[in-house]
């Protein structure tokens, strides 16, 4: 994180990228790779607005979070962007999620909400019962509700309703991400503890599997094309997989304190993820085959890579104030 554009209001420790090794690493990788796969750069025209997450819309467009902005965007597959304010001031919105009501659902870390927003970019906010909560992520889950973790005051996950009905669930370690298993319970990653969790939609903990790295921060989880939970170590450099059963596997990333973030499945079979500080996109198989890109512009920071509608890995550039794109290689 740079002492001069933080992040939202998190441990000092999350998403740390000194200025001058990130700008190294971007350098450095600039010069010596050139990158296999196409990646264009969309500049967002909200400056310094730390563009945070991406994800698919219903209506064929990407839509992304903008913490500093205090806004949501849309992005097209052309390239056309527009802005929508959140009502609530500094709110800091962070995930964002296309909810089974064909809206999208984002959590607004600083006001201690759940925002819905509909493809016109009519917005919605949900005050959550517990204060200073700070909701962080938000998946489309079981049930048709959408789940979210709280890590602030309150050790919980939470679910709201598309009618905007809240349930919270009390949880032994601090939830980070989400994600959805193939047998239908919630996984979530717990920063601080070094461990991934197994919750019932009745919120019930009942596995708790630590990762065989000591202190690797565990990240961004989701369920991979072979049925395991896969999900990146922000702090142990590496891309993990965890079978249901609690097998992992774990496989380092090329680039030395690469600080891997987000994780998504791409349309030609593979893992994507982002590399916050080494300032590339990565492409792992499900054999631990890793591939690395570098984005064009310097010290860019990507923060989230999420599938496209058009097959394409799209991605925000946090301090690079740009939504990526990178086209990904036709399935074998």
């Amino acid at each position: 994180m740079l002492t001069s554009k933080p992040m939202p209001p998190l441990n000092p420790k999350h998403y740390q990228v000194p200025l001058l090794a990130l700008l190294a690493a971007s350098l450095l990788s600039l010069a010596a790779e050139v990158p296999a796969q196409t990646i264009t750069e969309y500049g967002i025209p909200t400056e310094s607005c730390l563009p945070f997450a991406v994800t698919a819309g219903p209506d064929g467009a990407l839509w992304f979070t903008e913490v500093h902005g205090n806004k949501i965007g849309r992005i097209t597959t052309g390239g056309a962007i527009t802005e929508y304010r959140i009502p609530t001031p500094d709110s800091k919105p962070v995930w964002i999620v296309a909810g089974p009501d064909g809206a999208l659902w984002f959590t607004e870390n600083g006001g201690n909400k759940i925002g819905r927003i509909t493809t016109l970019g009519s917005v919605t906010e949900f005050p959550l019962p517990t204060p200073g909560s700070e909701p962080w992520d938000i998946v489309s889950g079981p049930g048709g509700a959408l789940w979210f973790t709280e890590h602030g005051s309150s050790l919980k996950i939470g679910s709201i309703a598309t009618d905007g009905t809240l349930a919270e669930y009390p949880v032994p370690l601090a939830p980070w991400d989400l994600g959805v298993g193939p047998d239908g319970a919630i996984w979530d990653t717990e920063w601080g503890s070094n461990r991934v969790a197994r919750m019932t939609t009745a919120g019930v903990v009942t596995n708790q599997y630590k990762s065989p790295t000591p202190d690797s921060d565990p990240n961004v989880i989701i369920t991979g094309p072979d049925l395991s939970l896969w999900f990146t170590e922000y702090a142990g450099d590496k891309i993990a997989s965890l079978t249901t059963a609690g097998a992992i596997a774990e496989y380092a990333v090329p680039t030395p304190k690469s600080q891997p973030g987000s994780i998504a499945v791409g349309s030609d079979g593979a893992l994507w993820f982002t590399e916050h500080a080494g300032n590339r996109i990565g492409r792992i198989t499900l054999v631990g085959a890793i591939t690395e890109y570098p984005v064009p512009t310097p010290a860019s920071a990507p923060m989230v890579a999420e599938p496209g509608p058009d097959g394409a890995i799209w991605f925000t550039e946090y301090y690079g104030n740009k939504i990526g794109r990178i086209t990904t290689p036709s399935p074998n």
